[in-house]
C-alpha cells in the first residue's frame, strides 16, 4: 500500500487511491472512485462511487463528495462545504440515474460551509468564500461570496485579490505574476 489510511477509515474494494495520499479518521471511500496522488482526506469525509479527485486535492473535515463530482488537480475543499448531485431531490422518488455532473477546475478553492448546487462548473483558481451558495457557473479566477453567490472581484493563482489598473493589468503581491482582464475574463500573462 503506497498511501496512508487511518485504522478507522473504510476503503471499499474497487476504489483507486494514488501514491502518497492520506486518508484520516472515519472517512469512507466507496467503490469505483478515483483519488489522485498526494491527496489529503480529512476526518469524516465520504467519497461516493465514481467520484474523481485529481492530484493534490485537499478535502477538509466533514465533506461528502457525491457521485457526479469531478475535482481536478490542486483543488481545496473547506471544512463542511457541501456538494449536491440532484436538482430536485425527493425522499420517495429514486433518482440515482439522474445525477448531475459538477466540475471543479484546477486550483479552485471552496471555503468552509459553502454549498455548490449541482450542474455548475467552477473555473480554474476561483475562490468561493465561506458560506457562499453557488447557483451558476463560476469563471476562472473569480472571487464569489454570499447567498446566492455574487462575483465581487478576481484572485490570482496564489489566492490574492487582484487590483486591475486602467491598462487591465494586475500583479499578484505574492508571486509577482501578471494577470490581464479583458472581455470579462482573466488570464495570467506570461512573465
Amino acid at each position: 500500500m503506497d498511501y496512508f489510511a487511518h485504522e478507522t477509515a473504510v476503503i471499499d474494494d474497487g476504489a483507486k487511491i494514488g501514491k502518497g495520499t492520506k486518508i484520516w479518521h472515519f472517512t469512507h471511500v466507496m467503490p469505483e472512485s478515483e483519488i489522485g496522488e498526494n491527496c489529503n482526506l480529512g476526518q469524516n469525509v465520504v467519497i461516493s462511487p465514481k467520484v474523481t479527485l485529481g492530484r493534490n486535492v485537499k478535502v477538509q473535515n466533514n465533506v461528502s463528495i457525491y457521485t457526479g463530482v469531478i475535482c481536478e488537480d490542486d483543488v481545496f475543499l473547506g471544512p463542511s462545504m457541501v456538494f449536491t448531485n440532484i436538482v430536485n431531490p425527493r425522499s420517495a422518488i429514486v433518482r440515482r440515474d439522474e445525477y448531475v455532473e459538477t466540475i471543479v477546475r484546477k486550483g479552485a478553492s471552496i471555503g468552509a460551509n459553502a454549498t455548490i448546487i449541482c450542474g455548475n462548473e467552477l473555473g480554474k483558481y476561483c475562490l468561493i468564500g465561506a458560506g457562499a451558495v453557488i447557483t451558476k457557473p463560476v469563471p476562472a479566477f473569480a472571487l464569489m461570496v454570499g447567498n446566492p453567490a455574487k462575483q465581487i472581484g478576481w484572485v490570482s493563482e496564489h489566492g490574492h485579490r487582484l487590483d486591475f489598473g486602467d491598462d487591465g493589468i494586475a500583479v499578484c503581491p505574492e508571486s509577482k505574476d501578471k494577470y490581464q482582464l479583458e472581455a470579462g475574463s482573466v488570464h495570467r500573462v506570461n512573465s
